[in-house]
């Protein structure tokens, strides 16, 4: 049959709207015939609700998609083109108890940095690890797109530990920090170009080009004179002292504050905590809203409150990355993907977030070389946090979890490490069964 199979499993998102209004902006050029939305017992209402909305999208952009939802992950994965994850194992609860532990106890609690990120992977891995099992058994000719945080750690555990390698990771950070150049140039998004480099949520801006010509050199003053809305709607937009941004001399992510401005953040977070205001908490709040909004029976659009949950310019990266691969359009994108060599200074097998030329064989990195100095050592030690997550939650070892969150520079204490790790495993034993041996 003509057209694409698209499935996504965490259907019942509340991104998922997004992904669809992305489908139908391309329906001419990227001709999916069906979308089929997968989730578990426990996301049924909700899938029910977004695949009802997506539902009435398509029928009012009058476009040949059919919408299925489905419990059943390998009926849906059977004969797939492309399939994208954006799950989240033990929903909502599970990220507020990622925050609040560590906040109870003076260290920042967040969702894929730190703590936080740590446990969110060791619930996922394993998840995602299945559904790749799945996936080389019912459709191993497809594409596996993950949206699930924390991306980075995440494309690792695939390329290290999956069957299939044809696996990249996406994150909405690279294209927000485009469009935040495109403000402060006041020009259209397609004409910024910027040279990524590092790793998801710790990946920085070496190079931007408005129609070819290199501005680093502005940008950097206007970010250091604190001209810049917040790229991202879930951390706080503290400025950058201006000596330290013009001496860094790259673009930052907005992730980035967690470790260059550790005390302002930490601060924020203890009195929205005190509050019993975390950022988990907002979201879940958010999410009830907009399903409320998804529910109504006369809405046939992305509705623009989506925006406050963080997600914006997902449809933009992850239908234009499926886009590119199926119409082999050589564009460059930023993506987490395997590094053979790209910068110098990591492992040639390990995810990296970089610049990289799209073609229907996949990405295929930009070669940078060495890492500038000043950015290199951050980026190393969170390599190495990266990969030992990724070997605890394989093998459910112990010894080996407490070392990754002490390497961790939010944490950076073995005995604090010790306290936060067993708190952790015991709020989320439930879905944490290779710790339990």
């Amino acid at each position: 049959m003509d057209g694409l199979k698209i499935v996504t499993i965490g259907g019942g998102s509340s991104y998922t709207p997004e992904l669809v209004e992305g489908f139908i902006k391309r329906h001419k050029e990227l001709p999916v015939r069906e979308l089929w939305l997968v989730d578990i017992e426990a996301g049924k209402h909700k899938l029910e609700v977004v695949g009802d909305l997506a539902k009435r999208m398509v029928k009012k952009a009058g476009v040949p998609m059919e919408i299925h939802t489905t419990l059943d992950r390998r009926e849906a994965l059977k004969g797939a083109d492309f399939v994208t994850t954006q799950l989240r194992v033990g929903l909502l609860d599970a990220r507020i108890k990622d925050e609040r532990i560590p906040l109870s106890h003076g260290v920042i609690g967040q969702e894929t940095n730190g703590a936080g990120g740590m446990f969110k992977a060791f619930r996922t891995i394993p998840v995602i690890l299945d559904i790749d099992k799945d996936m080389a058994e019912l459709c191993p000719d497809a594409w596996l797109i993950n949206f699930t945080n924390p991306a980075g750690i995440v494309t690792e555990a695939l390329l290290r530990h999956g069957r299939n390698k044809k696996v990249i990771g996406l994150c909405n950070v690279p294209i927000g920090m485009e469009m935040a150049v495109a403000k402060m140039c006041n020009v259209e998004h397609e004409r910024v170009r910027m040279d990524f480099a590092g790793l998801n949520h710790m990946v920085y801006g070496l190079n931007i080009y408005v129609d070819g010509k290199r501005v680093n050199e502005e940008i950097i003053q206007t970010i250091s004179e604190g001209k810049v809305d917040g790229i991202v709607k879930n951390i706080k937009d503290f400025e950058w002292t201006p000596e330290f941004i013009k001496a860094l001399g790259v673009m930052p992510c907005p992730y980035h504050k967690y470790y260059y401005q550790s005390k302002n953040m930490l601060e924020d977070e203890l009195k929205e905590f005190a509050k019993g205001e975390t950022r988990a908490e907002v979201v879940k709040r958010l999410e009830e809203d907009l399903f409320k909004l998804y529910d109504d029976p006369n809405l046939d659009i992305k509705p623009p409150q989506l925006e406050k949950r963080g997600g914006a310019y997902y449809s933009d990266a992850a239908c234009r990355l499926i886009n590119s691969i199926y119409n082999d359009k050589k564009d460059i994108q930023a993506v987490n993907t395997i590094n053979n060599g790209a910068i110098a200074d990591l492992p040639a097998e390990s995810a990296v977030e970089i610049s990289c030329i799209i073609t229907k064989d996949g990405p295929k990195p930009i070669n940078i070389g060495k890492l500038p100095v000043q950015i290199n050592g951050l980026i190393q030690q969170i390599k190495s946090f990266e990969r030992t997550v990724v070997e605890a939650a394989i093998s459910g070892d112990y010894n080996l979890a407490l070392l990754a969150l002490t390497i961790n520079p939010l944490v950076a204490d073995e005995k604090m490490a010790k306290i936060l790790l067993d708190e952790l495993l015991e709020a989320h034993k439930e879905y944490l069964p290779q710790f339990n041996k």
